[in-house]
């Protein structure tokens, strides 16, 4: 296959991965694992691939493109097992390619395991360098974290308990070194195996299926598979799922434990019908966007939403300050992932190819503008002059979250802070760089209001600077100089 260079199609923060894993016994699984990985497309759309085992043997198959490109009828009738973990990929560490592409598999000393991994680890170097690997060896935090249980099994003496009970061991050896954000689906040829980090950034659930059980990103993958929703898998646990049934154990001290779950995930990276803490996102997003409304209202005709992100905030926004809503912008849904180019006219064009505003329906009219970000600014400036080149006579826009204004380190491509623009401008600069009549975000008060568990724990260091856990040390230099002078395009999207 091809192998194609996935970039962003626009500049909304990008998720790094999606993984499912399912173990039901006297089934075949890997359809229903493709079915698990289209309803977590959305989470990478840069390779996918399974490792499927049927007790005796383990069979993996990856390559680069859509879940739709990777799996064919011919391909799934190959793969025979009642136990598997899949993963869909957007690359936040190490390179697009085919090897990056995930499970990451490795045979250490007979035990066969796969891995699939979403987050990043904020410790590569130092756990890259504690078993002796040059800079440059492993090509991925995944492929590290698959090296680090390789290297166990080798060393490690065969346990009593079978060889998942050997692969288990490993792993508790190998998860307090770990640091950043990571979920896990592993796979050896008899059990299935979930991990979340003691800060659960990035969610994972359970659910059952008759006598089988599934792990997945999102719970839109467990109704594809027709599995029922149980629970969160909760940060800091490590489920075991075999014929014995589903066990948990707990890998960190309680009072490393504490959960920071990507508050991005409720804004813009899940789907509208995922649930996370028990709240539906969909609605979380029309509150948003009814919080909005009381914030920053304004005289308008119509209020419009970004497709697709930005439309339930944008039908809160309409009820709650009873401006009607209408479709002001139409989505090629066919165009595929957009290369973005270096330079901003270009990308541009891209956004173009992407939406194309509804004349007869904006010509005249003051419009209200809901997307979910602004990222760098130059989507969003592109939109703003489209609007005013169809006829709209007012563009103001209503953005529902808090100006993003640093990078994440934790499973997200957000690129560098000299890249996001509202690092260091103020509200009414980027108002005037975008070319809007008036610019108002969310607040972060508001923003966790809007989630319905406004306590429960959430990672905002995107919003806010501060990190819950340590971050590379690179990563911390001064920003120094403003990221750029005003009236100036922001500069070109550095590519992960």
């Amino acid at each position: 296959m091809e192998q194609v260079k996935a970039l962003p199609e626009d500049e909304s923060p990008r998720e790094a991965c999606g993984v499912f894993g399912i173990f039901a016994p006297g089934r075949n699984v890997a359809p229903i694992v493709v079915d698990g990985l289209h309803a977590l497309q959305h989470r990478g759309q840069e390779s996918a691939g399974m490792a499927v085992s049927d007790g005796d043997a383990m069979v993996v198959m990856k390559d680069m493109g859509l879940v739709s490109q990777v799996f064919n009828d011919y391909k799934i009738a190959g793969l025979v097992g009642h136990l598997a973990i899949g993963h869909t990929r957007y690359s936040t560490a190490g390179s697009s390619s085919w090897h990056n592409a995930q499970p990451m598999y490795r045979n250490a000393g007979g035990t066969e395991f796969a891995l699939g991994h979403n987050g990043n680890l904020t410790n590569v170097e130092e756990l890259a360098a504690s078993i002796g690997m040059l800079p440059g060896m492993a090509t991925s935090d995944s492929d590290l974290m698959a090296e680090l249980l390789n290297q166990e099994l080798e060393r490690g003496a065969p346990s009593a308990g079978g060889e998942s009970q050997v692969l288990v061991e490993a792993l508790e050896r190998v998860l307090p070194r770990l640091q950043g954000a990571f979920s896990l689906v592993l796979a050896d040829r008899e059990y299935l195996i979930g991990v979340r980090d003691p800060n659960g950034f990035r969610p994972l659930c359970l659910g059952r299926l008759g006598d089988g059980w599934v792990l997945a990103s999102e719970t839109p993958a467990l109704d594809i598979a027709g599995a029922h929703f149980v629970r969160e898998v909760e940060p800091g646990e490590l489920v075991v799922i075999g014929a014995g049934g589903c066990t948990s154990r707990r890998q960190w001290p309680p009072e490393r434990v504490q959960p920071k779950l990507c508050i991005f995930e409720f804004v813009y990276l899940a789907r509208p019908d995922s649930r996370l803490y028990g709240q539906e996102l969909h609605a979380a997003r029309v509150r948003m966007g009814e919080l909005l409304a009381e914030q920053a209202p304004v005289a308008a005709d119509m209020v419009v939403g970004v497709p697709d992100s930005g439309i339930p905030a944008a039908e809160g926004y309409s009820r709650r300050s009873r401006v009607p809503f209408g479709h002001g912008l139409v989505k090629n849904r066919y165009i595929g992932r957009t290369f973005i180019d270096p330079e901003p006219g270009k990308r541009a064009v891209g956004v173009r190819r992407k939406l194309n505003p509804l004349r007869e329906a904006i010509a005249g009219k003051r419009l209200v503008v809901v997307d979910d970000s602004i990222v760098r600014g130059t989507t969003t400036r592109a939109i703003v002059s489209m609007l005013r080149e169809a006829g709209a006579s007012e563009v103001h826009l209503r953005i529902s979250s808090p100006p993003y204004r640093w990078p994440c380190y934790f499973g997200l491509d957000t690129g560098t802070r000299a890249e996001l623009i509202a690092a260091d401008l103020e509200v009414g600069e980027v108002c005037d760089y975008v070319g809007a009549d008036s610019l108002a975000y969310l607040s972060l008060d508001a923003l966790k209001r809007a989630t319905g568990v406004p306590g429960a724990g959430f990672c905002d260091a995107c919003l806010t600077g501060e990190y819950p856990v340590p971050i590379p040390t690179r990563a911390t230099t001064p920003h120094g100089a403003r990221a750029r002078d005003r009236g100036t395009p922001m500069p070109a999207p550095v590519s992960q």
